[in-house]
Parts: C-alpha cells; structure tokens; sequence
C-alpha cells in the first residue's frame, strides 16, 4: 500500500497533477527547445536585483542617522508634551502603583542628546521594515521610479 502512495507524484511545482493527463506518471511533458542553445551555469530560482545585506545596511543605517539627527528634538517633545499617564488627576506611581515608574539605568546613555537603547530598536526596526519593502518590491517586478 505504500508504494502505491510513493509511486506516482501529485504535485508537479505548487500545480495539482490532474489524474487525467496524458503524460506518464501524470506529470506533463517538458516543452522541446529546438535550435535553442543550452545555457551553462544558469540556477533557476528567484534572485533580487539588489544586494540584500548592502539594501539592509544602507537602509538601517539611515534610518538610525535620521533618527539621531533630524526627529530626535521632534520625537522628545512630543513625548513631553503627552506627559505620563495619569489616573484621577495623578500619575500612576503617586496613585500608588509602585511599579509604574520608569526604569532609568535602561534610558541612561554616553551619548550627548541621550540617544539610548529604546531608540536604537525603534530606528533600527524601522530602517529594516524600509529595506525589506525595497527587497521585495524590487524581486517581484514592481518598479516605483524612485530616482528617475
């Protein structure tokens, strides 16, 4: 019974083999090239155009320059303007939640504006998220004309 369910393929790539094709063993027969030279050292497979370590790199690494040097005032006003959340008027630490205050060593940083840890994640995630989209756009044909 085992070889019956191994003799025959039911997939040929992600397509059903129909039981009604005319092939032997279901599977159809591969198109003749005649007058077509064979192409050595060819692999088949899906390749993108750009170099995905440069693309991510690139990308990462100018996300976390904006980050640092453009929005980083932008990004800390705001957050001072929101404030910390407050229940009846008081923050949740002076209501009495003693674990709702910040841990500082984890927002403590050498760096002059205080760049920390928090923001090197937050950047970098974004920087990657840009780069895969570039990635994957570029390997499937889409071609936004970024620059021309």
């Amino acid at each position: 019974m085992a070889s019956a369910l191994f003799s025959a393929p039911t997939f040929q790539g992600l397509r059903p083999v129909k039981p009604t094709d005319s092939s032997p063993r279901g599977l159809a027969a591969a198109p003749s090239r005649v007058g077509v030279p064979a192409r050595r050292g060819s692999r088949a497979g899906c390749r993108a155009e750009l170099s995905a370590p440069l693309v991510i790199s690139l990308s990462t690494g100018l996300s976390l320059f904006l980050g640092r040097f453009v929005f980083f005032n932008f990004q800390r006003e705001n957050v001072a303007k929101q404030g910390l959340p407050k229940q009846n008027g008081v923050s949740h630490f002076e209501a009495g939640d003693t674990r709702a205050q910040e841990f500082v060593g984890l927002l403590k940083s050498n760096d002059p504006v205080g760049f920390n840890i928090v923001d090197v994640l937050a950047w970098g995630s974004i920087g990657h998220i840009v780069a895969y989209y570039i990635l994957a756009t570029s390997s499937n044909g889409y071609d936004p004309k970024f620059f021309g």
